[in-house]
């Protein structure tokens, strides 16, 4: 079955149920709020990316009272924002979000743009941050594809379990057929059915007595056949470079000076590995070498 073709259910009979769903049973998330503005919500997207709530919301919280406008954040070091950005794991959207603070005060007066292709002009902000922040920001209306999303359109509309790896050209055109005409309601259908997928339609464990389009629902009405598509990734971390990046980078955080090659050594007993994990972070920019074998987070 595929995006083009498997729904018969008119886009509108899905609209009402969904955004319905979504008044009385949306969390209530600081970046929501009217006084989060549109700087609020760029931060959380970036936050967001691979990164569940819990994790985020208190590092929100201490980085917008730290940085309340994209020039405060773009007046400090880039190393601020690694050390800021804790443990929520790739710190290299630290950088990018830094890099956007910087283009945002640079480009366009400290505010951050409205229309679309701004937003995607800036560093470190692809397709799916820029209509993010479009449509939650600015109330646009844009096809917002994040993992919840997809998940829920390839079960309730293509009838399938879940969607293939990477976003295809038949998501997007589906994604686009399904969006409401009118800006305000657009907005709300994409805030919709991205909770839905958070809270209902799960990627394991989904709850259909909640779902307030099951019945319409092309995978439940199918009998919820078992995914037949490429096995889907999991997330491994114990014993990556990975692992190893983010010890480094908890010592350099912590650090108020420069830090010894030593004290990084002891982080990770292996040391081909725990060099290679050092070179990918001064390559990434998310690591300063120094002379006499001292490391920092950067500072330009």
């Amino acid at each position: 079955m595929t995006a083009t073709t498997s729904t018969h259910t008119p886009p509108a009979s899905l609209h009402t149920p969904v955004i319905g769903w979504f008044e009385q049973h949306a969390r209530d998330l600081p970046w929501r709020r009217p006084e989060a503005g549109a700087w609020g919500v760029m931060v959380s997207e970036f936050m967001l990316q691979q990164t569940p709530v819990s994790r985020v919301l208190p590092v929100y919280e201490q980085w917008l009272a730290r940085w309340p406008r994209p020039a405060d954040l773009a007046a400090d070091a880039p190393g601020e924002a690694v050390r800021a950005w804790g443990r929520l794991g790739y710190p290299r959207r630290a950088l990018r979000l830094h890099g956007a603070a910087q283009a945002i005060t640079e480009r366009h007066g400290g505010d951050v743009p409205s229309e679309h292709s701004q937003l995607l002009a800036l560093p470190g902000i692809g397709e799916y941050t820029a209509a993010a922040v479009a449509s939650f920001a600015y109330g646009q209306r844009h096809a917002v594809l994040d993992t919840n999303v997809r998940r829920v359109f390839a079960r309730a509309a293509t009838g399938i379990q879940y969607p293939p790896n990477a976003t295809t050209a038949a998501e997007r055109k589906l994604a686009r057929a399904l969006l409401p005409e009118e800006d305000e309601r657009a907005a709300r259908w994409a805030a919709a059915t991205m909770e839905l997928g958070a809270l209902v339609c799960t990627a394991r464990n989904e709850d259909c007595s909640k779902c307030p389009i099951s019945g319409q629902c092309a995978w439940l009405l199918a009998g919820k056949p078992a995914h037949e598509g490429p096995p889907r990734r999991g997330q491994t971390y114990a014993g990556t470079d990975r692992q190893v990046r983010g010890r480094l980078l908890a010592v350099l955080r912590e650090a108020v000076a420069p830090v010894r090659q030593s004290a990084l050594d002891a982080v990770w007993d292996e040391p081909v590995q725990r060099a290679r994990a050092l070179d990918g972070l001064v390559a990434d920019g998310l690591v300063e070498p120094l002379p006499e074998g001292q490391y920092r987070l950067p500072l330009t």
